[in-house]
């Protein structure tokens, strides 16, 4: 079996390699991670579902594969999904004691093609209650911890897939985004966290938040496991309504190495304002980096700041109360007290409010297009501050009056707002040890783009090769 000191140099890309050559077993690597998982979770509550002895089973069906030449993506590798996508074999609670028993008997469309590709499900991860929030401080099932410092939020609300990612408790999972919800805990627990295009990757089977800007992704160690998730669970679902029906490109071949000519836009306000000083600095060393790597910057003003997060409430309040009435109605004393506080604050909102929101949005779209005539990608921060302490989030983080919780998604839900691509990774680390994040976006359906620059960046600057002490 794997020593821990081994399971932890290991990426998914390695791990994939490892199984096909029959240099280790999926029975070998997948126990190796069920052991870390029953060591370390209780700790950072990065589960609340936990499946050993399938993942066991499902294991010793893939070394069978193996044995045969059966060739797949994914085959052997231990992952996990958020608990907001639907399992047929497990339960699905989406956080939450309103769905602590609910066994939904199907697969989501982006578990299915996990399994397809002969991925080994090893659990569900933890959340903020119906995604709902953006630090994984979960009432039900625990608050999930930082894996480099458990004082501290891992982020939300896909903590428990980051935090599991950190900690080498499988090698890829599945988060969703609506507000930044993939990239926040990726940022602050120190991994990659892609949010595709809205309509890349099929939302069936996955419960929603705010149908028009939910945007399901993958999370992992690096860039490269990020492109071969993406290839596995993007494409055309005729299940999903929103799903659209684009070439899904071999992903793994945008990752060059070479990003020289790459016009990089840098935003002249909003994004580089009012951010801790160590985030400051590490953003604009990657700025130097990217530019040493023959990449060109282009400062490049984005329409619409000003009014973005009044936009994202407008529509994401409405349409999360939309799917939540019946439920509060039956069960309104079984929510948290903060998610169901955002919930019904969505009650009051008027039509006009939504419709006119949406109007705005348009505009948005159309002149991002325009934006993106001039460059390729654009790179900001991704968090204005590390991850803060658990009993720090509701505190006041410069001085000023923004809250550390509610600085998070400063610069995230913008992207999702607008359905375009943004990934964030790993681009230093303050004194103390806590991670830091670089946000890059791209054109619609241009991942390929994305990714080849923050590959490119990511195997120059090698913060991923740095792993939490726990």
């Amino acid at each position: 079996m794997l020593s821990d000191a081994d399971l932890t140099q290991l990426t998914l890309a390695r791990a994939v390699n490892l199984i096909a050559n029959r240099e280790v077993s999926s029975a070998e690597l997948s126990l190796a991670v069920c052991e870390r998982i029953r060591q370390l979770n209780d700790r950072v509550r990065a589960f609340i579902t936990i499946s050993l002895e399938d993942a066991i089973l499902r294991a010793a069906i893939a070394d069978n594969d193996v044995a045969n030449e059966n060739r797949l993506p994914l085959l052997g590798v231990p992952v996990s999904v958020k608990d907001l996508y639907d399992t047929s074999l497990m339960r699905t609670t989406a956080g939450s004691k309103v769905f602590e028993n609910r066994m939904p008997g199907r697969d989501a469309t982006a578990v299915k093609r996990l399994d397809r590709a002969g991925a080994v499900l090893v659990g569900k991860t933890n959340l903020h209650e119906f995604a709902f929030g953006l630090t994984s401080v979960n009432p039900h099932y625990g608050t999930v911890r930082n894996p480099w410092d458990a004082e501290r939020i891992a982020g939300g609300s896909s903590g428990g897939s980051a935090c599991a990612i950190a900690l080498r408790m499988g090698f890829g999972s599945l988060g969703s985004d609506t507000g930044g919800s993939i990239r926040i805990p990726a940022s602050l627990c120190g991994i990659v966290g892609l949010k595709p295009t809205y309509g890349r990757i099929s939302v069936h089977g996955v419960i929603p938040l705010c149908w028009s800007m939910d945007h399901p992704g993958p999370m992992a160690q690096t860039v490269e496991d990020v492109a071969i998730l993406l290839g596995v669970i993007a494409g055309h679902d005729p299940k999903d309504p929103c799903s659209r029906n684009v070439p899904v490109p071999r992903y793994t071949d945008a990752l060059t190495g070479s990003i020289k000519g790459v016009r990089v836009g840098v935003p002249k306000t909003y994004f580089y304002e009012r951010l801790a000083p160590e985030v400051d600095s590490a953003v604009r060393a990657a700025l130097k980096g990217l530019e040493k790597l023959g990449a060109h910057l282009i400062p490049v003003e984005l329409p619409y700041l000003k009014v973005h997060r009044a936009v994202w409430l407008q529509i994401a309040s409405p349409e999360a109360y939309s799917f939540h009435e019946p439920l509060l109605k039956a069960h309104a004393a079984l929510y948290g007290a903060d998610v169901r506080g955002r919930l019904e604050a969505g009650r009051g909102l008027f039509s006009i409010d939504y419709v006119r929101a949406q109007r705005t949005r348009t505009l948005m779209k159309q002149e991002c297009r325009k934006v993106f005539e001039s460059v390729d990608v654009i790179v900001t921060p991704t968090a204005p501050i590390p991850a803060p302490r658990i009993d720090d989030l509701h505190k006041p983080w410069d001085g000023g009056t923004e809250t550390a919780a509610a600085s998070l998604a400063r610069f995230t839900r913008y992207f999702n707002v607008v359905g375009l691509p943004a990934i964030s990774i790993p681009c230093g680390f303050t004194a103390s040890g806590l991670p830091i994040g670089l946000q890059i976006a791209g054109k619609a359906f241009a991942e390929s783009t994305v990714l080849r620059v923050a590959h490119a960046y990511e195997q120059e600057a090698k913060w991923f090769e740095r792993a939490p002490a726990m």
